[in-house]
């Protein structure tokens, strides 16, 4: 486990203290997002993969079946899967332009392999189709094997999930609109405040007093006379734009991987600490005392003649040899692991608290509790976030 200190480290000390992104980069223009479609539809082709005992499986087949005048009452349907398609249309999409879907399995399928999508309207959220999907789906994995009691398999990766890139036609255009009574309004991806007037006070310097911080989480931007009518120029002037965003002082772990993630502000009061750890381990061995063949069995402390079916002495019934005996013996051991003080000083830099963390030699986990507990003593001048 210290490998994940000495990469803790190693990452802090390549933090630097600040940058200039694009505007473009780190906000979106209002008005040009993109929106999720989804659809319900069938995956054919499977090779005795598919959903053959899935009831809606089979009445989608039966429908499309009977759309091309075909009546079926009868017939297998393990080559065939019930699939939910989803996929992300941009902004400014154009009819006959072809957008990536991904096709994920609903049913019993064992994996999607080879299978080729039919005909999916996707629709969005208000109930409209906007796109048609249709192909061939790429697999980034197999499943191969009888599978179940008494069978072997081997699964690669996700086969039951995989995508069509090009894969659906966009048949509807979505209205979008990012210029309102001459304004374009910029999303910060990040809202802070400080970054927000950052913006505001670059856009001033390029172009004099056309933007305006509303908020934390949005700028105000009025298109100067001379890009009326050329308003894409005027997005594409201010996406080039260099600012350098405001980062909160922020440390946040991921408990479940062993992550820990801090921002180059965060700072620390002065504080010592000490962290150690007690391990507990507890194992039971099995003894087996296993006696020599044709031994005789002891009952009532007296010898029993194996060759008598009834002790006429004590009225035993004889057993025929001496049984195996197990007993289980238990052994514990306790460590407790030496931990020694340090002190960290007044308002250190992130590189000096990941120093000297690491000079006391603890683990990842060891850190999480060590953050946790500066927090709760206030001596952690940052935000904790624990995912």
């Amino acid at each position: 486990m210290r490998h994940f200190a000495f990469l803790f480290l190693s990452i802090f000390i390549g933090v630097c203290p600040a940058f200039a992104a694009r505007i473009k980069d780190v906000t979106l223009v209002q008005g040009g997002r993109d929106n999720q479609l989804v659809g319900y539809g069938l995956v054919v082709g499977l090779a005795n993969r598919g959903d053959n005992k899935s009831e809606p499986a089979k009445t989608a087949v039966q429908n499309m079946l009977k759309r091309f005048g075909i009546d079926v009452s009868e017939m297998k349907f393990d080559t065939v899967a019930a699939v939910m398609v989803t996929a992300d249309i941009q902004a400014f999409a154009r009819s006959g332009t072809r957008i990536d879907v991904t096709v994920s399995a609903v049913g019993e399928a064992k994996t999607l392999q080879g299978g080729v999508l039919l005909q999916t309207p996707l629709l969005g959220a208000d109930d409209t189709v906007y796109a048609v999907a249709q192909g061939p789906i790429a697999v980034g994995g197999f499943f191969e094997g009888t599978g179940g009691v008494g069978g072997a398999s081997v699964q690669k990766n996700h086969p039951t999930v995989g995508i069509i890139s090009g894969g659906a036609l966009v048949e509807r255009e979505i209205p979008a609109t990012v210029v309102r009574d001459n304004n374009v309004e910029l999303l910060m991806l990040n809202p802070d405040y400080a970054s927000a007037a950052r913006f505001a006070q670059a856009i001033n310097q390029e172009f004099p007093q056309s933007a305006i911080a509303k908020n934390a989480g949005s700028v105000d931007v009025a298109v100067p006379d001379d890009f009326k009518g050329y308003e894409v120029n005027f997005i594409a002037r201010l996406g080039a734009i260099e600012v350098e965003p405001d980062v909160p002082a922020r440390v946040v772990i991921n408990e479940r991987t062993g992550t820990i993630v801090a921002t180059s502000n965060v700072r620390i009061s002065t504080v010592a600490l000490s962290h150690g750890s007690v391990t507990i381990n507890i194992a039971k061995n099995p003894i087996i005392s296993q006696p020599n063949p044709f031994t005789q069995r002891a009952i009532g402390g007296n010898v029993v003649n194996p060759n008598d079916p009834l002790n006429p002495k004590d009225g035993l019934l004889a057993l025929n040899g001496a049984g195996t005996i197990v007993t289980n013996t238990t052994q514990t051991d306790v460590k407790e692991e030496r931990s020694k003080m340090g002190v960290l000083e007044d308002n250190p830099t992130i590189q000096q608290v990941a120093s000297a963390l690491n000079a006391l030699g603890l683990t990842t986990r060891d850190m999480m509790a060590i953050f946790q507990s500066m927090k709760r003593a206030g001596a952690l001048q940052a935000e904790l976030i624990m995912n």
